[in-house]
């Protein structure tokens, strides 16, 4: 009953004020015709109502770093077409050798040098008897092993070649980077000088050196029990690693050096600094952390360059140990027979370019998306 008289009493009292408004505006109005003041109406003071509300929002819904870029990143159609074939050439890889019923080292007898889609005189013997055989897809090599199978443990290995070895360049790059950068002074000169000396330095020089140096040592390690998979990969393939490692890193590190001189001197690095956070800690969780965009950017576009180099190698018999096979080495094996088989060489140099070409794409999607001042 009360809460009843009150709701009266406001009503009561809302209705005698806008009684008066109404009254002010038509007394103002009668008063001044010619008047420049702003004229308010009696409606201008009821409460707006809930979509007049709504439509006074303009803030658009706080995001964060990760959830904006990859916003932007669906928005780049051409990054998630690449996205896509990068997707598949590893399912290609990966999964679908497994249930394939061809090895990549096994020779099936009389199936030399076979035609997409055709089989040998005992498969179709075989084929004439009622069994089913599996058909070679992209025909065999002059060995008689199924090429198809082939062509997927050869991009299988391009892979993981361009991976591990832009994961080494990752690592020792940043973390050389930033601590040249963070020190400064004759610590960082010092450093860069070095950067300097390691870019005159040829890199396939230093792969054939190695390899010869690295061919008994591994080889005797490869007799530890552990180690075995050592004859599988071969000596050049650990040496195209061990350059990885020592020259490729250069160009991250000067990279990581660029972005953490500008960032050290933030004031969340002084704050730290102020609260006595070790060196150790604020390059790890302040200054790599915020330089995680160009980190994602230049490790991206660095597997492509990665690939190139070991098929580039394999073309010229430095990468891996035969029988297994990488895409530069079936290219460099079909050089024999291109004017009789010339599908043999086309088929591994179409997938490394394309491997190369999507990888490039989804770097400049990742550079517009998570870094866009860099597109610049």
């Amino acid at each position: 009953m009360i809460s009843q008289e009150c709701g009266n009493c406001a009503a009561v009292e809302q209705s005698v004020i806008l009684a008066d408004i109404k009254e002010r505006y038509d007394t103002t109005m009668k008063e001044n015709p010619l008047s420049f003041q702003l004229k308010l109406r009696p409606e201008d003071f009821l409460p707006a109502s809930e979509e007049e509300k709504q439509s006074q929002v303009i803030m658009r819904e706080s995001v964060s770093f990760w959830k904006d870029g990859m916003r932007r990143l669906r928005r780049n159609k051409v990054a998630m077409v690449s996205l896509v074939v990068i997707v598949l050439v590893m399912i290609f890889s990966f999964i679908v050798p497994m249930f394939y019923p061809y090895s990549y080292k096994d020779q099936i007898k009389g199936a030399n040098s076979l035609a997409p889609m055709e089989y040998s005189a005992e498969e179709q013997a075989r084929i004439d008897a009622g069994e089913k055989v599996f058909p070679h897809v992209f025909g065999t090599d002059k060995m008689g092993r199924d090429y198809a199978i082939r062509v997927m443990m050869g991009s299988r290995i391009s892979l993981l070649v361009g991976l591990v070895a832009t994961g080494i360049i990752l690592i020792i790059g940043s973390a050389y980077g930033s601590i040249a950068a963070f020190f400064g002074g004759w610590v960082d000169l010092v450093m860069m000088r070095i950067v300097d000396i390691i870019y005159t330095i040829p890199d396939i020089l230093l792969i054939v050196l190695l390899s010869f140096a690295l061919k008994d040592p591994l080889g005797r390690l490869a007799t530890v029990p552990g180690f075995h998979w050592l004859n599988t990969v071969g000596e050049n393939l650990v040496s195209i690693f061990v350059v990885f490692a020592l020259l490729y890193w250069v160009g991250m590190a000067r990279m990581v050096r660029s972005q953490v001189l500008m960032l050290k001197e933030s004031e969340y690095v002084t704050a730290a600094r102020a609260l006595g956070v070790g060196n150790g800690r604020i390059i790890r969780k302040h200054l790599l952390t915020n330089c995680i965009g160009t980190l994602i950017v230049t490790t991206t576009l660095q597997i492509p360059s990665s690939i190139f180099t070991e098929s580039f190698l394999s073309f010229l018999g430095m990468g891996v140990a035969v029988p297994l096979p990488s895409l530069g080495s079936l290219a460099s094996d079909a050089l024999n027979g291109i004017n009789t088989y010339p599908y043999l060489l086309f088929i591994p140099a179409v997938l490394i370019s394309l491997i190369i070409l999507s990888f490039n794409l989804l770097g400049d999607g990742l550079r517009d998306a998570f870094d866009p001042k860099l597109k610049n």
